[in-house]
């Protein structure tokens, strides 16, 4: 079986072994306020039903004088590019523009904030700010369908990736256009605050969970048809709660009225994968919760999981991520609160 993002996320960083990480969001005259909007939604709102760990947040300017956004929204900032100094994630929301230069300022603000190991997220054509820094030089980097061709041309020591949802490289995040960036917060809230706490920022907003960051940019038939889509929902919901049972393309497809064949086609069309794959990643995002915020052993957390055996969690878990169920979990534990 082979594994579902074996490039996009296999670098794994968390920002909770930093009390309250610091977020910082930049702005600028002309910004984008969607992408904007998915980083305050995400990082920015008060979440008291998370308790006091949740991220601080802070945006800062770096335009002098009124910042406008699209739609003629203005935006009030905590302060300037000092603000980066402190930050642990800084999120670049879409550019102004590809052909918009890029300070230099900031580029150098970019550069020692990462050498000190603060982790960058760009959304959309944010990627080029990170680009115009030289940080993604050797790197694997994704943007919205439009702009890949230019981000190839423009930046050519950069590996663009051009039909993912986002590209996880550890320590420098990068998403495609608009919704996936919100796709992308939540990874990194996953990554950082585990599943069920992402799970519960989704249900906030009214979204899905977890879209893999695998998934082409463009699916051939992105809306399943009103009774299919409920359908499939259901499915879902159902495997989630069973994933430590074994499932066959047959017994999914009969649960769910549908020949094999149509049931993989339609399975393709609404996920971007298919059934085994799906499985095996929703599987890996449960063991790494249990291993993130639990004491089960590794062996009750393959059982549970779906694995069967310890063997074959560290086998799929390693080739996923780069390291051991056990380093995982001595890396990135949470402690109890």
């Amino acid at each position: 079986m082979r594994p579902l993002m074996p490039e996009n996320s296999k670098k794994m960083t968390n920002l909770r072994q930093v009390s309250r990480p610091q977020v910082v969001v930049l702005a600028y005259d002309g910004l984008c306020t969607f992408e904007f909007g998915v980083a305050v939604e995400i990082f920015g709102l008060p979440r008291p039903e998370l308790g006091d760990e949740w991220y601080r947040f802070a945006v800062a300017g770096i335009d002098d004088g009124e910042l406008r956004a699209t739609g003629g929204i203005r935006i009030l900032t905590d302060g300037g590019l000092d603000l980066l100094a402190s930050a642990d994630l800084i999120v670049v929301p879409g550019w102004r523009g590809m052909d918009a230069p890029v300070p230099g300022s900031l580029c150098e603000a970019l550069r020692r904030a990462n050498a000190r190991g603060c982790q960058l997220l760009s959304i959309c054509s944010g990627v080029f700010v990170l680009a115009a820094s030289g940080l993604l030089n050797g790197r694997k980097a994704t943007t919205h369908w439009r702009y890949i061709e230019a981000l190839k041309a423009r930046y050519p020591a950069i590996g663009v990736v051009d039909d993912v949802l986002y590209q996880d490289e550890g320590d420098i995040l990068t998403s495609a256009g608009s919704a996936a960036g919100i796709d992308l917060c939540l990874h990194v809230v996953r990554r950082d605050y585990g599943m069920e706490t992402a799970n519960s920022v989704a249900r906030r907003l009214v979204i899905p969970p977890h879209r893999d960051g695998s998934q082409p940019q463009q699916l051939s038939r992105p809306v399943a048809q009103l009774r299919e889509s409920q359908r499939l929902g259901q499915l879902f919901d159902f495997l989630h709660n069973h994933l430590s049972v074994s499932h066959s393309v047959d017994s999914l497809a009969r649960r769910v009225g549908m020949s094999q064949r149509t049931f993989l086609r339609r399975f393709q069309a609404a996920t971007g994968t298919t059934p085994t794959r799906w499985l095996l990643n929703e599987r890996l995002l449960r063991a790494k919760d249990y291993l993130e915020s639990s004491r089960l052993s590794i062996d009750s957390i393959a059982e549970q999981t779906g694995f069967g055996q310890a063997a074959t969690l560290r086998h799929h878990f390693r080739q996923q991520f780069a390291l051991s169920p056990a380093q995982y979990r001595k890396q990135f534990a949470r402690p109890p609160r």
